[in-house]
């Protein structure tokens, strides 16, 4: 797909964001669930904390918020909005962040996704992730039970065991 282009997000992009996680989650997560401007400013203040935006020409298609300590990472949130799904825009950003992670020195990326949430669970595994654990009803419906949360990391590092 021609016109996609990966950045780096900082402090002015907490606006952005915030949007993009509020149309990417939409019916998924709870209204109480979906960070608000300042929380994601709040968030992006954070030492250690990184975004990556993802768009389509010049239009906001998704982002993925992380944190790096030490020689590990947390995907804190990776979205991509429901127009531009199925196009490879999540795997461009988890290439974009496992590299920058390589950079930092960065040995394990961590994260967590919905046990329901097949489509993100297939891209994860997909791209080498392993189940580490399990939250139970760790996510909120709209309506229905909670979820699961399944913790998922990857090692970036040849020299450190695989689990």
């Amino acid at each position: 797909m021609s016109g996609i282009a990966v950045h780096q997000g900082g402090l002015a992009s907490a606006a952005v964001i915030a949007e993009l996680q509020a149309r990417c989650f939409a019916g998924a997560v709870t209204l109480a669930e979906v960070w608000s401007q300042a929380a994601v400013a709040e968030l992006l203040a954070s030492p250690g904390v990184w975004a990556l935006l993802i768009s389509h020409e010049t239009v906001p298609a998704g982002f993925l918020l992380a944190r790096s300590a030490a020689d590990e990472a947390e995907i804190l949130s990776l979205g991509v909005c429901p127009g531009f799904r199925r196009r490879g825009l999540a795997r461009r950003l988890l290439g974009e962040a496992r590299r920058l992670c390589q950079e930092r020195g960065v040995a394990r990326l961590h994260l967590e996704v919905a046990a329901d949430n097949a489509s993100a669970l297939a891209l994860y595994t997909g791209e080498g992730f392993v189940p580490a654990g399990r939250r139970k009803g760790y996510y909120r419906r709209e309506a229905g039970p909670r979820i699961a949360a399944v913790l998922l990391t990857i090692c970036l590092d040849d020299d450190e065991p695989t689990f």
